[in-house]
């Protein structure tokens, strides 16, 4: 008979190499192998060895499941079991934790890798930022990336040839221009990023990963987490902020994400809800790795978190790495003399072409919902001169295979900050609403919605691989998506109240079955009581000398002492020898 031999292939297995290609934040690549019981640590190292990075407790590496939905590779689990897709794999490198204060960021290399975060931030609409601010920002980058300006060498348009925002206007271009002339004339590359991480940094939406959600009316609403706090946005502004110290639990139920804290001495309980249970839970994850990070003065005082409630298990997680104050303060201890920065060349940073063009994932816009005529007057007039001046223009964009990231998904419509004048504004039909609207791209979605804009979370399904009309979205059909979404929630009541009605009447209907249970519980209730009220007088007839005269006239019936020789007095003497023989084992042993 041939024996099953199974340890050969196993063997082979462990053993057996995987790619990984990995994408840096300029877009260029590298590769690795690995086995099976690598972890996640392994290839956070080897991009640190690989750019020569000392402070890298704010980076991470992100990937994206099959389903869509984006997860950060847990640094001390395997990668293999982290992974769902078959190899080879391909990841990102970006930054995870943003430093609350960047001017603490002892060398040169780590600022410029969030600097090519931050600029990665402004491409896609993550950042919002007024137009002075955008001008500001844009001459920056074009001050690190192209140096002083010479009219020999730059045409008269050469900020049109740079894509720093998901679209810019003449007008944009020409301010940024201003500024690069001027202003910033004679800075070398690091003082220019360093200004750039200045100005961002004092945004709202610094450090802000925006997740989709709908809060309890059904509203879009964006969730992020900075060094400062939970932060809400919806509309045109911030609607929250709660500080990491008034936060007390952070927990989900399926697609359901609760944040639990304190303000103004009051209990506050936040409820958002989010396309599926996966999007949920790393909305979760990335909320407890947040607080840890930013809230704790210690490693060692991180906790493991549960979304358990009394009666589900629920998940376990538990941030691993140090804090933001150890963080800091190791690079204070950083002596060294600093690493070569090998800056991306300038046509890398005109379109952050991909070596890779390779479209990964393809989902909706998130498009929240736009004001009525009569908000709009409001909102000027809370913004006063500024929203007059200044305004947003929501306008169409293809995104091209070479602009998709595995991390960052590819956009359709995209907030353009810009000014027109009165009459570029007639000519241009475009809406037109607060320049403080906060409405990030489809690419910035950590938490994708299943092929459908944040407004389509539970229907109207898009097909995949088919081009999506960037017009499509009009109010009519907004509408009909909400009283879509509204009869779908009624069908879910409707199978709610459904289940409940029939537990009721299994409990309550069937009389025969009741009556049943009814008088299974009287004789088990009776059978305790009465076993309750004989044991203890049972011991006090057999072992106590009490005399007294029903207990004597009791303990002198045959009954009794027949009882009392033949059962009793044997089973004591058997219980006796089994304690025994039990001690001396144990004394023995």
């Amino acid at each position: 008979m041939k024996m099953l031999r199974f340890r050969s292939s196993s063997i082979r297995s462990l053993n057996q190499e995987i790619r990984c290609t990995i994408r840096l934040l300029d877009d260029s690549e590298i590769s690795c192998c690995i086995q099976r019981e690598t972890k996640g640590q392994f290839l956070l190292d080897h991009i640190c060895n690989h750019y020569s990075l000392l402070e890298k407790d704010y980076f991470g590496i992100r990937y994206v499941d099959p389903e869509k939905q984006r997860h950060w590779l847990e640094s001390n689990k395997p990668v293999l079991k982290q992974m769902k897709s078959n190899p080879p794999y391909t990841m990102c490198f970006r930054v995870k934790f943003y430093p609350h204060e960047p001017m603490k960021i002892k060398e040169e290399l780590t600022r410029y890798l969030l600097y090519l975060q931050l600029k990665r931030d402004i491409f896609h609409g993550r950042l919002l930022c007024s137009f002075s601010d955008a001008a500001y920002l844009g001459a920056c980058i074009i001050q690190a990336e192209l140096g002083d300006y010479d009219p020999d060498e730059h045409p008269e348009d050469y900020v049109a040839e740079f894509k720093l925002f998901p679209k810019q206007s003449p007008k944009l271009e020409r301010k940024i221009g201003e500024i690069h002339k001027t202003e910033l004339r004679g800075q070398s590359p690091a003082a220019a990023e360093f200004n750039l991480l200045q100005k961002a940094h004092a945004l709202e939406t610094y450090g802000v990963d925006p997740h989709p959600c709908k809060d309890f009316t059904g509203s879009t609403a964006f969730l992020g987490f900075t060094a400062t706090g939970f932060v809400v946005f919806q509309g045109n502004k911030r609607i929250h902020l709660l500080k990491w110290a008034d936060v007390s639990k952070l927990k989900f139920e399926g697609k359901t994400f609760y944040v639990i804290g304190i303000q103004k001495e009051k209990k506050l309980v936040l409820t958002f809800h989010t396309s599926t249970p996966a999007a949920c839970k790393h909305l979760w994850k990335c909320g407890v790795e947040n607080q840890a990070f930013y809230k704790c003065a210690k490693s060692s005082q991180v906790k493991t978190v549960s979304s358990s409630n009394i009666f589900f298990k629920g998940s376990r997680f538990r941030y691993s790495g140090r804090v933001a104050k150890e963080v800091i303060d190791a690079s204070s201890k950083i002596q060294r003399d600093p690493p070569e920065v090998h800056r991306s060349t300038i046509g890398q940073s005109k379109s952050f072409t991909s070596l890779h063009k390779q479209l990964i994932i393809n989902v909706e816009p998130l498009l929240p919902a736009l004001p009525s005529q009569n908000d709009i007057e409001e909102i000027v007039l809370e913004n006063g001169l500024l929203a007059l001046r200044d305004t947003v223009h929501l306008t169409p964009r293809k995104q091209t295979p070479s602009e998709t990231d595995p991390g960052e998904e590819p956009e359709s419509i995209t907030p353009e900050v810009c000014v027109e004048d009165k009459q570029e504004e007639e000519e241009d039909e475009a809406l037109t609403i607060s320049e403080l609207m906060y409405n990030p791209c489809s690419s910035v979605m950590p938490t994708p919605v299943e092929d459908g804009g944040i407004d389509l979370l539970f229907d109207n399904p898009v097909k995949p691989g088919k081009d999506m009309d960037p017009d499509r979205d009009s109010f009519e059909e907004l509408e009909a998506d909400e009283r879509a979404f509204l009869v779908a929630e009624e069908e879910e009541m409707q199978e709610v109240r459904w289940l409940l009605g029939q537990s009721y009447e299994l409990l309550t209907g069937n009389k025969q079955l009741n009556a049943f249970v009814r008088s299974f519980i009287q004789l088990l209730a009776v059978g305790l009581g009465l076993l309750l009220l004989v044991v203890p007088l049972l011991l006090v007839l057999l072992e106590s000398d009490i005399d007294i005269s029903f207990l004597h006239e009791i303990r002198q019936t045959p009954e009794f002492e027949q009882f009392h020789y033949e059962y009793y007095c044997p089973l004591r003497q058997w219980v006796t020898c089994k304690i025994s023989y039990i001690l001396e084992t144990m004394g023995a042993s």
